[in-house]
């Protein structure tokens, strides 16, 4: 795909990307299995909750479970914000800095999460709690994290006219990506206090302008 014909089209901001009938439907099944691990979890336990009990509880198949999440894992760490992630970056203008585009897309992203469209604020506080106390989900959720990195060089790739397995575009998405985990780290391992959509902007200050000397007289 030529890099200006992709960009080009969609070289203004307009309305949010709507994803097809087909994408929906999966979205709602495995927003359906996730509120259902989530409601499990809280009342019996992480290790406690089988996929049986899952597909029971989100009226599937165990067999759908697992189309769907390779393992019990998957489910706590993937969530639906992938897709829209690249159509929004590839929707910004197409002279716009790459740094600015990325803000953007993922503030929207944060305010979407916190609005609770695809799950609500305690299972997002959830989500976060298991990643620091689970062993298991926080090895995953660092493994999944490579999905989300694949997919931005897929359009960092096309915004910049290289190749996306370019080691620059590579490193450049997979620094994005490490920073946005850390501040979900961080949010998550001081108790879900504070902004975490201020956590991400922090994180991606660094990525932008570097690590400055602290204050000692700073709070």
């Amino acid at each position: 795909m030529t890099t200006m014909a992709a960009t080009a089209h969609r070289s203004t901001p307009s309305a949010e990307p709507r994803l097809g009938l087909r994408e929906r439907k999966k979205i709602k099944t495995r927003t359906a299995i996730r509120k259902a691990t989530y409601r499990l979890v809280q009342e019996q336990g992480y290790d406690a909750t089988t996929i049986e009990q899952i597909a029971e509880a989100a009226e599937v198949s165990p067999s759908t479970v697992f189309r769907y999440f390779p393992t019990k894992e998957d489910i706590v760490v993937t969530d639906e914000y992938d897709p829209i992630l690249e159509e929004e970056l590839r929707a910004r203008p197409a002279g716009e800095p790459l740094p600015t585009s990325l803000r953007h897309v993922i503030r929207h992203a944060v305010e979407r999460s916190m609005s609770g469209e695809f799950e609500t604020r305690e299972e997002m506080a959830l989500r976060g709690r298991l990643m620091v106390e689970v062993p298991a989900v926080r090895s995953r959720m660092i493994e999944s994290m490579s999905v989300t990195g694949r997919m931005m060089c897929r359009a960092v790739a096309e915004r910049t006219g290289r190749d996306p397995d370019d080691l620059e575009v590579r490193a450049y998405c997979m620094g994005v990506v490490g920073a946005l985990l850390e501040a979900s780290r961080y949010w998550a391992e001081h108790g879900q206090q504070g902004d975490v959509g201020e956590y991400a902007e922090r994180a991606l200050d660094v990525l932008e302008y570097g690590l400055t000397r602290r204050n000692s007289e700073a709070p």
